[in-house]
């Protein structure tokens, strides 16, 4: 029989899903929603509500972040990428089996975001240079990232979430390398899984691609503003010269901060603002064939790319200052200088004014800059250029002592000097008191949308177990597959978590999951150990769509991908990790 504290959480668990699915608010922004919503109506209590804050995984998780960052900063991940140039052979298996093999193994230990963001133009400047579509290896770079996650206990914040959770339930903490045997035999085999069938399940699109510019840009808006000599004065978009041009399209026109009833049948005014769809390149001759001039700029009016003004691609990443900022509110020309033409999300063109765009995690915009500016976009943590490549700013001096410092944090917690979060905080400070990272760069680096989340989302657990939902849920939902036994169980717990990750926060996932891994446990009168173990695998592994990881919608534009793409390689992928977990982790961890 549910009471009224069952009903509550059930409902709070299934309006958080529904969020995080729909990605109406932010995955943060949800999670102080349901902690409030738990406060309110008195599930949990005031003193409770801090448990995620005050939780070990969420200081672990924000020590790694800095830790991930010192690297970085030093520029030993980005001398990496680059040395692999040296190493890969000519053909895509190749290149895929070294990129693949290299970001996984820096996964084991730093932020799997973190080397993405430092990997996606150098693997397009490696693939350009052996003529390779880039749609052939970036996907591999995200899988890979994930292979490397679950490898180690630091490898992402799911690893370290769970561990967080079983020891406040009174198991033992997983050791650092505990993961090691099945995440490595996981990434072996997703390893050869990917050099072996992504030249036929993943998209070439040469044709494609020949088709477009230097940029790989098919089309793009922009707004244009009609000046005083324009030929489209006193005429209407319908009548003027510019239908010879088919394939540019007018959305809007707009007149005084609003827009004109039937743009293409309205008398086009000097000053109106038309916003245009259409192939750049011929929107740049009709911006002067018309005299019409670009808005949001202070940039003189030059050509679209010459020897000073140049053309750039650049990605919004997950911990961007940019998420939620129009041009406006992130004073865009101001910290950057530049001009943004456009902004697409998952590959579409977004169809409303350049300056009201909110931008969004994964969101790619076209950028023209004064050449002498460019520095400071490449040198940015809000975007990643995907076209050009970086100067190497090493802090030559720092390098080897930011490689020594995460090598005594690995060390320290390996041979249980000293718990992984005692460890990962020395390695943190460390990094900051030897100069590898400034304090301000290391409060910048951490994701505070994931810490957030985690403070926010981890009472929810709490709330699970301690009314009865989590038991209510492991009777209504297991009980028929009980009899089959705990592996059968643990196979329907893997493929429940698989899916929901997905379309979902991994750290969601787990947290929503775990209170009944620890439910069925008990019915069954076994450890919960392999349980939470299959949850954790499941959440850190997510292929088949390029919304269930973070690093699977950095890669989405870049690559040029379809939501296609990436459940003909993902969903093999998954179901092959999947019976890769059914088959192990009975071994490895014993019921």
């Amino acid at each position: 029989m549910l009471g009224f504290e069952n009903i509550m959480v059930l409902a709070v668990v299934l309006g958080a899903m529904i969020l995080f699915v729909t990605n109406k608010l932010r995955v943060d922004l949800v999670a102080l929603c349901v902690l409030a919503v738990l406060l309110v109506s008195g599930i949990i209590k005031p003193e409770q509500a801090l448990y995620g804050f005050a939780n070990p995984a969420t200081a672990t998780v924000a020590a790694m972040f800095v830790l991930s960052a010192g690297l970085a900063r030093t520029g030993f991940v980005e001398w990496l990428a680059r040395s692999i140039d040296r190493i890969a052979g000519k053909s895509p298996q190749q290149l895929v089996f070294v990129l693949c093999v290299t970001i996984g193994l820096l996964s084991a230990f730093i932020v799997n975001t973190a080397t993405v963001t430092i990997f996606i133009p150098v693997a397009i400047a490696l693939a350009k240079s052996r003529h390779i579509s880039p749609s052939r290896v970036l996907i591999p770079l995200s899988y890979a990232s994930q292979f490397g996650g679950v490898c180690t206990l630091v490898g992402t914040s799911t690893n370290i979430l769970v561990n967080s959770i079983a020891v406040s339930n009174g198991l033992p903490k997983y050791g650092l390398f505990e993961f090691a045997p099945l995440g490595l035999i996981m990434s072996v085999v997703g390893i050869i899984f990917l050099v072996l069938v992504s030249g036929w399940l993943l998209p070439k699109r040469k044709g494609e691609y020949q088709k477009l510019d230097k940029y790989r840009l098919v089309d793009y808006l922009i707004e244009l503003r009609v000046m005083e000599k324009s030929p489209l004065i006193s005429t209407t978009w319908r009548k003027s010269k510019s239908k010879n041009s088919p394939e540019i399209e007018l959305i809007k026109l707009i007149r005084a901060e609003k827009e004109t009833w039937q743009p293409r049948d309205a008398k086009i005014k000097k000053g109106d603002i038309l916003l245009l769809h259409g192939n750049m390149e011929k929107l740049m001759l009709m911006k002067d064939e018309y005299k019409l001039h670009p808005t949001e700029t202070k940039l003189n009016d030059k050509k679209l790319s010459s020897d000073d003004v140049r053309l750039i691609e650049a990605l919004v990443p997950p911990d961007s200052f940019l998420i939620g900022r129009t041009l406006k509110t992130a004073n865009f020309y101001r910290r950057f200088k530049c001009r943004v033409f456009a902004v697409q999300r998952r590959g579409k063109i977004i169809r409303d004014r350049i300056a009201e765009i909110r931008f969004a995690a994964g969101d790619t915009t076209l950028l023209q800059c004064d050449k002498e500016d460019l520095d400071g976009i490449l040198n940015s943590n809000d975007l990643i250029v995907t076209n050009e490549l970086t100067d190497l700013h090493m802090r030559k001096d720092r390098v080897f002592t930011a490689i020594g410092i995460m090598a005594g944090v690995v060390a320290l917690a390996a041979f249980n000097v000293f718990p992984i979060l005692v460890a990962a905080i020395i390695g943190a400070v460390g990094m900051v008191l030897s100069r590898c990272i400034s304090l301000e760069e290391a409060y910048k680096a951490i994701n505070w949308k994931v810490i957030f989340l985690l403070g926010g989302i981890l009472p929810l657990g709490i709330a699970l177990h301690e009314s009865g939902t989590a038991q209510i849920l492991a009777n209504s939902l297991l009980q028929p597959l009980i009899k089959f036994g705990p592996v059968t169980v643990l196979a329907l717990l893997y493929l429940i978590t698989a899916v929901m990750t997905e379309t979902m926060s991994n750290n969601a996932s787990a947290i929503l999951l775990a209170p009944i891994a620890f439910s069925i446990a008990e019915i069954l009168g076994v450890s919960p150990r392999p349980f939470l173990i299959a949850i954790t695998f499941a959440a850190s592994t997510s292929f088949a769509t390029p919304i269930g990881y973070q690093t699977n919608t950095m890669i989405f534009t870049p690559g040029g991908y379809r939501f296609s793409d990436y459940s003909k390689i993902g969903i093999p992928l998954n179901l092959l990790f999947w019976g890769l977990a059914v088959l192990l982790i009975p071994v490895f961890w014993q019921f």
